[in-house]
């Protein structure tokens, strides 16, 4: 019995180990098709071919439009970035954005009256669809480049530069 009870207590302790060393929780990614009002989440997704519509929606990180999705989102809190390589068409509205707006490879877009951190980024958007910046407040840069037609708007305040075909927006 006295050699059981060393053998229990080092197996109680190593087990007891395990657990102090259990891997931090991770953000939990929501993917929207559909419509999510106001209401808190995490990280979003809007998969491929799906269109997403927000409104008064806060989220703590990070939105991700994948290939020929749709997002519409008004009147928005993201604490990370919105970002898209490939999208059908992205509205942004009277949002405010803590990290920055980058909208690659994509097709329609529209970003007016946001307040952004960081910057706004719009590169080689050449699928069809008017690309609109309308009345931003920009803390970074607001940079366009190769996106066909070149992106049209007015009245954006940027404390950074506006940059390539965004420069007299």
């Amino acid at each position: 019995m006295r050699r059981i009870a060393p053998v229990v207590l080092s197996a109680a302790l190593a087990g007891a180990g395990m657990l102090a060393v259990a891997p931090a929780a991770q953000a939990d990614e929501r993917v929207c098709r559909g419509t999510i009002n106001a209401v808190t989440v995490d990280n979003l997704k809007v998969p491929n071919g799906a269109s997403c519509t927000l409104n008064g929606t806060f989220v703590k990180g990070n939105i991700k439009v994948e290939s020929n999705a749709s997002l519409k989102a008004n009147k928005v809190r993201v604490d990370g970035n919105i970002q898209s390589q490939g999208h059908q068409a992205v509205l942004v509205q009277d949002s405010r954005v803590d990290g920055s707006i980058q909208l690659e490879q994509g097709g329609a877009l529209d970003v007016r009256r946001n307040a952004v951190d960081g910057d706004i980024q719009l590169f080689s958007n050449r699928k069809p669809g008017a690309k609109t910046v309308y009345y931003n407040v920009v803390d970074g840069n607001l940079q366009c480049k190769s996106n066909i037609p070149a992106p049209v708007g007015a009245g954006n305040i940027v404390k950074g530069n506006k940059e390539d075909q965004c420069r007299r927006l």
